[in-house]
Order: C-alpha cells, then sequence, then structure tokens
C-alpha cells in the first residue's frame, strides 16, 4: 500500500470527499495517528450511517440517534470497515475534523496535526482481524509517507481527549496492533 504524494490519498482505496476538511496550518507537520471506533446507528455495522455523516447527509428521521447528530460536521481521513475495506473521506495533507478538543504532548488542537482512522466498531465489541491487517499496512504507510510519524505516534482518541472520549475501547488490542505493524514493516 503507498499513499500518493501529491493528491494525498492511497490510490487503490475509494474516495468519497467530506465536506469537513480544510487546510492544515503547516502540511508538512503530520505526526500523529489517531484510532477511532464508530458505529451507526450505534452498536450497528454495515450500513451507510457513516459515510452519510461524514458528508452532511444523515437524514435526522431514518433513526432516533440521528436527530441528535445529523447537524455535526466532522470526518476522518479514513474509515476501515469490518471486512477490512477502505474508504477515504480526506486527503491526508489536508485537515479532517475528528479529534475536537484535544491534546497530544502539551500540543492542542490534534485535527492540525493528526490523521484520523475510524474503525467500525464499537468500544466493547471486538474489532475484526480484517480491521487489524488493514489498519497495520495502512499505519506501515503512513510512517513510510510522512517523516514526522513515528510508530510511537499512535494513540487512541480517549488519549487526547480523556473524559470526553472513550474509542477505540477497551475492547481494542494494541499489543495486537504493534505485534501486526512489526511483521506488515518487515
Amino acid at each position: 500500500m503507498k499513499i500518493d504524494s501529491e493528491s494525498g490519498l492511497i490510490p487503490s482505496v475509494p474516495y468519497t470527499c467530506s465536506p469537513n476538511q480544510n487546510k492544515r496550518p503547516d502540511i508538512n507537520d503530520i505526526s500523529l495517528v489517531v484510532i477511532h471506533g464508530i458505529s451507526l446507528p450505534p452498536g450497528q455495522f454495515g450500513g451507510s450511517g457513516i459515510r452519510e455523516l461524514f458528508t452532511n447527509t444523515l437524514c435526522p428521521t431514518e433513526h432516533p440517534y440521528y436527530a441528535s447528530i445529523a447537524e455535526l460536521q466532522v470526518s476522518a481521513h479514513l474509515v476501515i470497515y469490518r471486512d477490512g475495506s477502505i474508504e477515504q473521506f480526506v486527503p491526508f495533507h489536508q485537515r479532517a475534523w475528528h479529534a475536537g478538543l484535544s491534546s497530544y504532548n502539551g500540543r492542542d488542537k490534534c485535527n492540525d496535526f493528526a490523521v484520523g482512522i475510524e474503525l467500525e466498531g464499537t468500544d466493547d465489541t471486538p474489532y475484526s482481524q480484517e480491521q487489524y491487517n488493514t489498519l497495520a499496512d495502512v499505519i506501515v504507510a503512513l510512517v513510510e509517507a510522512y517523516p514526522e510519524l513515528t510508530y510511537q505516534k499512535i494513540v487512541g482518541h480517549c488519549d487526547i481527549a480523556p473524559g470526553r472520549k472513550t474509542d477505540p475501547g477497551p475492547a481494542f488490542d494494541w499489543s495486537y496492533l504493534q505485534a501486526l505493524i512489526v511483521k506488515a514493516d518487515n
């Protein structure tokens, strides 16, 4: 897997442009990966809710929960679905709106310098093997493409917004991901 340096996209991955993006303050400062977990409706997998949320087309009457989030303007750089497939919403050199009020190592506004990766899942549902495999491949490609990124700069949303966010949750196996990254990088 490779990232096209000009477009900021993974060429082999479907791209659906989210309007919820803008320019990074420093295009060369891509130095953090934030792992998120999302399911729409909550606890359900396989629908179009995530894509609709990230493209501002979520119908507030389609599900009771949607009425409370339909007006949000959020995005992530990409989503990894349960089957391991990827959909990209924001080029990596652009700022996706995924972290909200956040801080990492004393730096606020993590959206400015982070890549946001959503995993279709919940805090307490184990993520799929396919998702871990794809995530490891994506992280290796990101570290190769962006010199400020390292394998030590991978965190959960819960780590940059403690008390406010809990994802990717206790079901996410960090040590397993690290083992897969080492394997994928060799």
